[in-house]
């Protein structure tokens, strides 16, 4: 099945008032566990607000990037659905649950990837 990146933008929760995190937190958690019974999630997580390190092909550890617009990932899921319209329904649920517009967009397939983990891609 297909997965997708369902994402947030770094500042997105800015606007949430603190006395509000634990309404938000409780609902999206309600999401998370309402995916996992459906058998669509995969993985999901926070970014923390630092700045990225860059690591070359040649171990040499450097400071960035440093992107031209402030718009960089704060948050995202992943889940694998058959559609791109039932990935679409997810960011919604999650849009309500995080209090902030969600980005979807859908991964490239590796079926040697997925071999090597014994995960069946059906497209």
């Amino acid at each position: 099945m297909p997965r997708y990146l369902i994402s947030f933008n770094e500042g997105a929760m800015d606007h949430i008032p603190d006395g509000d995190w634990g309404d938000v937190s409780r609902d999206s958690h309600a999401v998370v566990q309402e995916a996992a019974d459906a058998g669509v999630w995969v993985f999901a997580g926070g970014l923390e607000r630092q700045r990225a390190s860059i690591v070359a092909t040649d171990g040499m550890v450097t400071d960035g990037p440093f992107p031209e617009t402030k718009e960089v990932i704060g948050g995202f899921a992943v889940v694998d659905v058959p559609t791109r319209d039932e990935a679409l329904a997810w960011a919604a649920k999650i849009a309500v649950g995080c209090r902030c517009a969600q980005e979807v967009r859908e991964l490239m397939p590796d079926a040697q990837t997925d071999e090597l983990l014994g995960k069946t891609t059906s497209r």
